[in-house]
């Protein structure tokens, strides 16, 4: 697994369609920083891709950058790891802004892998 440091965070590359992100704590995730994580999507996975948000630190995002994280058409599906409330929250947000269907939440890293996995069958 290769990890990469991007201005918000970390990118673990699981394997050559899947990554997981990791925000560091504190951020607010913007229309800037979710164009860096998209264009390294793109220049390192092959699509479809399928993401992992892990919710391991407390970050948020701006309403535009809300808007605009889902819409990448590589990107096939999203899994979130949820470990607070206020992560609970902030992904059904995500999901009702967005009217998206390819973004799951979990509460064990290990059913969002094997969520993303199934997919790309």
């Amino acid at each position: 697994m290769k990890s990469f440091k991007l201005s918000f965070g970390t990118i673990l590359i699981i394997r050559n369609d899947l990554a997981e992100m990791i925000a560091n704590d504190g951020v607010e995730m913007d229309e800037v920083m979710v164009a860096e994580l998209h264009d390294f999507l793109l220049s390192n996975l092959d699509a479809p891709i399928l993401l992992l948000i892990n919710n391991k630190h407390s970050y948020s995002y701006t309403f535009q950058a809300q808007i605009k994280i889902t819409h990448l058409k590589e990107i096939k599906a999203i899994a979130v790891i949820i470990g607070t409330r206020g992560a609970l929250m902030s992904t059904e947000t995500l999901i009702n802004i967005n009217g998206n269907n390819n973004i799951k939440m979990f509460r064990v890293k290990e059913n969002a892998l094997m969520w993303l996995r199934g997919l790309s069958v």
